[in-house]
């Protein structure tokens, strides 16, 4: 594949654009998958095998990923749209070249997997692979998501045996039941859901006369947020990462 092609997939800019990157000397590609230091290649119709290649351009490393897979702790007053309403988008979290990886539709880069609320914050998933993000949220897959909860209200026993039993939401008569629900402390609910309706979490608390004071996704499927991922940053999944989510 040459350089300039794999440039471009990675969502470095057009054709054009990659050509210019490496005749300009800005894009440097590691020899080896050992090598320490990359080496320096002006030539954009020189021939990589892409898989497992790492870049440097204009200075930051880059591993060539044919499908991008990251992963986003979403910060609050963030809104996971392209053209946020009110708050700023999750997407000016990533470096440009996920936000710009061409896609065959109209919507170039990574898109989220699910949506959390501007005032959510959490684990959030994204990708440019369009059956993993039909995959992940198809109600037939019931991939687990745990939620952190803070409630206005004490928590009781009461309220966590109808979250288990299920709640009526007001758009669907079916009741809609926590796959795990535990009181951590008298106002610390953690609430694993399989299925992903509009606000449900906040709606959930609300039919057992509770409310929720703030909401954080930590962990989906095997996945969870790690520690050390502050708000606002993100990294690539690996193939575990990947593994332990439908796991």
């Amino acid at each position: 594949m040459q350089l300039q092609d794999i440039l471009y997939s990675q969502g470095f800019g057009t054709r054009r654009v990659c050509a210019g990157l490496i005749q300009q000397g800005l894009v440097q590609v590691y020899p080896s998958p050992e090598a320490l230091e990359p080496v320096k290649c002006m030539q954009s119709a020189t021939e990589f095998v892409a898989d497992g290649l790492r870049l440097r351009v204009q200075g930051v490393d880059w591993p060539y990923h044919e499908k991008a897979y990251v992963m986003l702790h979403k910060p609050v007053a963030t809104e996971c749209s392209q053209k946020p309403s009110t708050y700023p988008s999750i997407y000016t979290l990533l470096p440009s070249p996920l936000r710009q990886r061409p896609q065959k539709g109209a919507v170039q880069g990574v898109q989220a997997v699910g949506r959390l609320d501007q005032d959510t914050t959490g684990l959030l998933l994204l990708t440019d692979d369009g059956k993993f993000i039909h995959r992940m949220s198809s109600p037939r897959h019931h991939v687990p998501k745990v939620y952190e909860v803070t409630v206005k209200h004490p928590l009781d026993d009461t309220q966590v045996n109808r979250l288990l039993a299920g709640v009526v939401l007001d758009d669907d008569p079916k009741p809609v039941r926590a796959a795990a629900c535990e009181a951590i402390s008298s106002h610390h609910l953690r609430l694993t859901l399989t299925e992903g309706k509009y606000h449900q979490v906040k709606r959930m608390v609300a039919a057992v006369s509770n409310r929720v004071e703030a909401l954080h996704r930590s962990r989906i499927g095997g996945l969870r947020l790690p520690d050390d991922l502050l708000p606002g940053q993100w990294r690539w999944l690996s193939q575990a990462d990947l593994a332990s989510i439908s796991a």
